[in-house]
């Protein structure tokens, strides 16, 4: 998978972080804010400890969560990442960069005015992930939205030369289609879980069904 770039996100145990540390994914996240998935950092901070995930970046994935919420949680967690996945602002995002010195993705909630709010965080987000909008809910949902408005969030993302994740209701059937849209930044939560546990079948089917496309198109 020479140009795919996977992030495998919802991890809920040290058995999780093991799947995705032996995965292809490049990526491991964990939510620390109101979900079905939420985890709380002194247990993350366990698991990191106990499972070797050398090669694999650890992301923490927060909802309008406070600088010093934030500041708690590394205290424990040593997060590459802090994905921004609520209503944050474009000035609360240079903010938390300048304190946590971490790289910052902006989750975007698509919609109609997705692009211009792409835009808003120029020059302040090092990735972009393009989820889903459901009432009441911030990702992981397992909804889609309309893939074919992806090739635009694509070309505002090389435009600001950031990465640009599609996340949403991927999963080892649909994820061909996903790649035909020219997505090489891929975020899988439920796609990859069977009764709420990550599932090695489902990663490896996953991973096998990219690697098929990736030889179709060579």
């Amino acid at each position: 998978m020479s140009d795919v770039v996977l992030k495998y996100c919802g991890c809920q145990s040290k058995e999780d972080l093991a799947l995705v540390a032996n995965s292809q994914a490049t990526v491991a996240g964990f939510i620390f804010a109101p979900s079905k998935r939420r985890v709380s950092p002194q247990q993350v901070a366990q698991w990191v400890a106990d499972v070797p995930h050398e090669g694999t970046m650890l992301a923490g994935v927060f909802v309008n969560a406070s600088e010093d919420d934030i500041a708690h949680v590394l205290s424990f967690v040593p997060l590459d990442i802090i994905q921004c996945h609520g209503d944050e602002s474009p000035e609360q995002v240079l903010l938390l960069k300048k304190r946590v010195n971490k790289k910052i993705w902006k989750a975007i909630r698509h919609d109609e005015q997705g692009i211009a709010t792409m835009k808003q965080f120029r020059q302040c987000a090092d990735a972009f992930v393009i989820d889903a909008r459901v009432e009441g809910a911030y990702g992981g949902t397992g909804v889609s939205f309309d893939w074919n408005t992806i090739p635009a969030y694509l070309e505002e993302a090389k435009h600001q030369q950031v990465p640009c994740f599609i996340a949403g209701g991927i999963t080892p059937q649909n994820v061909g289609k996903l790649r035909a849209y020219g997505v090489s930044h891929i975020d899988v939560a439920s796609g990859i879980e069977r009764e709420g546990k990550k599932e090695k079948e489902a990663i490896q089917q996953l991973e096998r069904m990219i690697e098929n496309d990736e030889n179709d198109l060579s």
